[in-house]
């Protein structure tokens, strides 16, 4: 393997890390206890916002590399991707259930990778054909399976789909302008931008704290705020803190400068794969025969198209850069 190939390896693995740990976001509804989503989330972004806010002093001396519109960037990023996504997301699962909003997040990769591709070109169209079909393919058995849930209203549904649609346009505004951001990023910087983000996230919910608590959609100030009432939601929401909202962001922050945007876009399946499994793990049951050929559709999808990357001369020319193939469609 040469410098190229392991770096697209290394970005490989950080993606996965990233994708395993965004998962995590879909379990939230999950783990309230007696407690409201709001109430988890609130305090997931407030604890991610103090470690935002550590890293930053932390890493006070890259402050320099970054001019102060790149750190305004960084922090509506960490808003709009860790915090908005993240609402989005829970929203999504307790309307359309456990298989919806991961399916309609499944469309992320394809839609990525088609806008990544037709920017700045990495590998030949018909080569890009097979892993997008097996991915487009398993998103769409993943949809029909989750439109004849027995139990899910029509308003239920609607709710659930209008969700969905949100996250993934958030999804998509926030991948695009941080891949952009990072590609001419200091290397150096990358922990920074990645604690400014977490640091715009625990802001915003600052800032929404006041609405939420005015519309009486908080029940921690009523059913208590101390260890032996909370101490469950207050862990998991160190859990998600952690793992999805700091680890995920430096992985996936990591990841992207080390792979193409035509790859980055298509391992975020592997995030729709990871919260299916957890979303059916909390409702104890095993995937039908369609979810299960649908997963496997996005898995092979995935392995394809690394396995494309790995060996494709023009997309390692030059580690952790995105290559302009000419070719013809």
């Amino acid at each position: 393997m040469n410098a190229a190939q392991t770096s697209i390896a290394v970005g490989v693995l950080l993606a996965i890390v990233a994708t395993l740990g965004w998962a995590l976001n879909f379990i939230a509804p999950y783990v309230t206890g007696g407690y409201s989503l709001y109430d988890l989330m609130a305090v997931r972004f407030l604890i991610a916002g103090v470690m935002g806010l550590v890293g930053v002093l932390l890493c006070r001396a890259q402050l320099r590399v970054l001019r102060p519109g790149q750190r305004y960037l960084a922090a509506a990023l960490g808003a709009v991707g860790c915090l908005g996504y993240g609402l989005c997301i829970a929203a999504g699962v307790i309307f359309g259930g456990p298989v919806m909003t991961p399916a309609f997040i499944g469309t992320v990769p394809v839609l990525l990778a088609l806008v990544g591709n037709a920017s700045t070109r990495t590998v030949p169209w018909r080569r890009l054909a097979a892993p997008l079909a097996c991915l487009t393919t398993g998103l769409l058995l993943s949809n029909i399976s989750s439109f004849h849930q027995p139990a899910l209203a029509t308003s239920a549904w609607l709710a659930g789909l209008f969700f969905s649609l949100s996250a993934v346009a958030l999804w998509l505004w926030f991948s695009v302008i941080n891949q952009r951001q990072l590609t001419h990023l200091a290397a150096q910087a990358t922990g920074l931008w990645t604690a400014l983000m977490m640091v715009g996230a625990g802001v915003a919910t600052l800032c929404l704290l006041p609405f939420i608590q005015a519309l009486g959609l908080f029940t921690l100030p009523t059913l208590g705020f101390g260890l032996s009432q909370a101490g469950p939601l207050y862990a998991w929401a160190l859990i998600i803190a952690v793992m999805s909202t700091l680890v995920g962001a430096w992985a996936w922050n990591a990841a992207t400068r080390r792979l193409p945007m035509v790859l980055s876009g298509q391992l975020i399946a592997l995030e729709s794969v990871f919260a299916t499994l957890l979303g059916l793990g909390f409702h104890g049951r095993w995937p039908t025969l369609m979810e299960a050929a649908g997963l496997g559709a996005v898995l092979i999808g995935v392995v394809m198209a690394i396995r494309i990357l790995l060996t494709s001369p023009q997309a390692t020319a030059s580690p952790g850069r995105t290559v302009t193939v000419e070719q013809s469609h």
